[in-house]
């Protein structure tokens, strides 16, 4: 058996390169934050496990739906009670029709691994209820629509009128989504069916791989109802119904980043001191809001890991 309290983390970037959805700060992000969990937070680099679409990239380390899911199911295995879990995500989200025929103008958040395959709020919901007690998850996703990507988690810092008129960004940026007609006409291409409903093109192409909103039947998804109040964490880089940004200096030799995972770092870089949950997503935001942006990081967890530390942080002083 493992020793106690590990440090577990899967860092996912997709720049989705040479295609109309191509990014650029997306691999940056996971590659500073992999440096500030090993220096700051004291991860052991062989229990990091690192995907992304980067040139020359393996089979095995491309942040396809299945190598994500497969990734983040292993972490959640191999977890024990006292364990830091960390997933932290940069790329496109989108929104898709809700199934539920109740909610018929409900639509339900995910996320784009760099095949299509897309990982859903049910997903992280099932990750979630199966950690062992004593455990944590923290998502932090720069994503757009990456409110409420842990299906039915509370939302505790969330969707806000404060919107800032001032300053214009000098910078070019690209919103991290996907629209769902994009997605709709990309997967039709593959399985040349001719149906709008996506869960028919995800199960023809992806079958057993494909995301459980896609596999459930409807009733079934009750079943994936939080157990308690929980131990799952998301940070999300913006409200479900706002794009998140993808930046791209205008400066030779300039840094292309995420400004959701930018804001995150200078929010750790610049105190020393332990953070917690709430205070980290309370000054992104107001980093964001002082840069120009119109992006609302969100907070969603149970009350007590509001107000617990982000990652369980020791004090350090080295950085």
């Amino acid at each position: 058996m493992e020793s106690q309290n590990k440090r577990l983390a899967v860092l996912v970037g997709c720049n989705y390169p040479n295609t109309a959805n191509e990014l650029h700060g997306c691999i940056n992000d996971v590659l500073a934050m992999k440096d500030m969990l090993v220096k700051r937070f004291k991860f052991d680099p062989t229990n990091i496990e690192l995907l992304t679409d980067a040139p020359g990239s393996s089979a095995l380390s491309m942040p396809t739906g299945a190598n994500i899911k497969q990734a983040l199911a292993s972490m959640v295995d191999r977890a024990e009670a006292g364990d830091v879990l960390y997933f932290h995500y940069s790329g496109h989200g989108t929104r898709i029709p809700s199934m539920k025929h109740a909610h018929p103008f409900r639509q339900e958040e995910a996320i784009v691994p760099c095949d299509f395959n897309l990982i859903t709020d049910l997903d992280f919901r099932q990750l979630v209820n199966r950690l062992p007690k004593g455990a944590s998850l923290t998502i932090l996703s720069d994503s757009c629509h990456s409110g409420g990507l842990i299906d039915k988690e509370k939302e505790q810092i969330g969707p806000s009128s404060m919107v800032n008129k001032n300053g214009a960004l000098k910078l070019s940026y690209t919103p991290k989504t996907i629209p769902f007609e994009s997605i709709l006409q990309h997967l039709s291409s593959l399985t040349k069916i001719n149906t709008r409903d996506i869960g028919t093109h995800m199960l023809e192409f992806f079958g057993s791989e494909a995301s459980l909103r896609f596999r459930l039947p409807l009733l079934d998804h009750d079943f994936l109802e939080p157990l308690r109040p929980d131990e799952g964490i998301l940070l999300s880089g913006c409200q479900a119904d706002e794009t998140s940004a993808d930046m791209n200096p205008n400066v030779r030799g300039g840094k292309a980043y995420g400004a959701f995972s930018n804001a995150i770092q200078m929010v750790l870089k610049e105190n020393l001191c332990q953070l917690s949950n709430k205070e980290v997503v309370m000054m992104a935001r107001k980093i964001l809001q002082t840069q120009g942006f119109e992006q609302h990081p969100c907070l969603y967890c149970s009350d007590e890991n509001a107000n617990a530390t982000f990652l369980w942080q020791h004090q350090n002083t080295d950085l």
